[in-house]
């Protein structure tokens, strides 16, 4: 019997219904009821509302499958970090959870461009660097382009941002031999798109901290107000803001001079109040 190597899944659930599958084939008697009894748990259709999504695993159940499924301690450690890669309580929790599974799918030869996919979308330069390739001063070198993005970067990361972006084919060459980029969509699994937007976001928020000090008035815009709004109202702010983004995307499509740098738009809507007993 050949069961699913868990280094290539990155999601708890589907790793789940492969591996009964796989059981389920080599001796047909095999159940969710026996997988169930074999975790030491009580509720006959508890491993089918897991891989279904009706319910969650938590530390103690993750440990009770764990018991079941049988894996070697650095698979099971596999599998308590793909369960908090989706469940953990913080974007901190599931950074370092990604981190351990990251690691592992390296050493296990199983890296894929959905973890390459995850560092372009978590590295706020590398978005960066490929808009700035399509600039007719663009130069594909690592020590070019850690003196013209701002705030610095190292060589090693624009190295790193540009062997990344070839191979996800967001940067290529074109006849002249020139690196431009690639009108190419970055896709990541459900599991990391999320946490991935979080640490883009932080990136960019960090960025629009720095640049009220880093430049000047000119250079930069920052406008903002703050008022009193029924909740019913913030799904139609929300509207406006991604309408405003599609106008903006349609002036700079419209421009008629090349671009000659990259810049970055942050619209914000949050609330500063909560309700009592929030």
């Amino acid at each position: 019997m050949s069961l699913p190597d868990i280094h290539g899944f990155l999601d708890h659930r589907e790793f789940l219904r492969a591996w009964f599958a796989a059981k389920k084939e080599a001796n047909p008697r095999f159940s969710h009821r026996l997988f169930v009894r074999l975790a030491g748990q009580s509720s006959p259709s508890l491993l089918s509302d897991v891989i279904e999504g009706r319910r969650n695993l938590t530390t103690s159940t993750t440990e009770a499958f764990l018991k079941a499924l049988k894996l070697s301690e650095p698979e099971a450690e596999y599998f308590r970090n793909l369960v908090l890669l989706e469940l953990g309580d913080t974007p901190t929790e599931r950074n370092r959870a990604w981190a351990h599974v990251s690691a592992a799918r390296e050493v296990a030869q199983a890296r894929t461009l959905d973890d390459d996919a995850f560092e372009y979308l978590s590295q706020w330069y590398v978005p960066a660097i490929r808009e700035l390739a399509a600039t007719e001063e663009f130069v594909a070198d690592a020590e070019w382009l850690a003196a013209r993005v701002y705030p610095r970067i190292t060589a090693q990361q624009a190295q790193r941002a540009l062997d990344l972006l070839f191979r996800l084919a967001l940067l290529t060459t074109d006849e002249q031999g020139r690196v431009i980029p690639k009108d190419v969509a970055v896709a990541t699994p459900r599991q990391i798109t999320g946490l991935a937007a979080h640490n883009y976001y932080y990136g960019m928020l960090d960025r629009a901290r720095a640049a009220i000090d880093a430049f000047r008035p000119a250079e930069r815009h920052f406008t903002a107000v703050t008022v009193p709004v029924p909740k019913s109202l913030v799904p139609v702010l929300k509207r406006e803001l991604d309408a405003t983004v599609e106008r903006l995307a349609g002036a700079i499509q419209a421009a008629e001079e090349p671009p000659d740098q990259v810049i970055q738009v942050n619209l914000n809507l949050f609330p500063l109040t909560r309700e009592e007993g929030e």
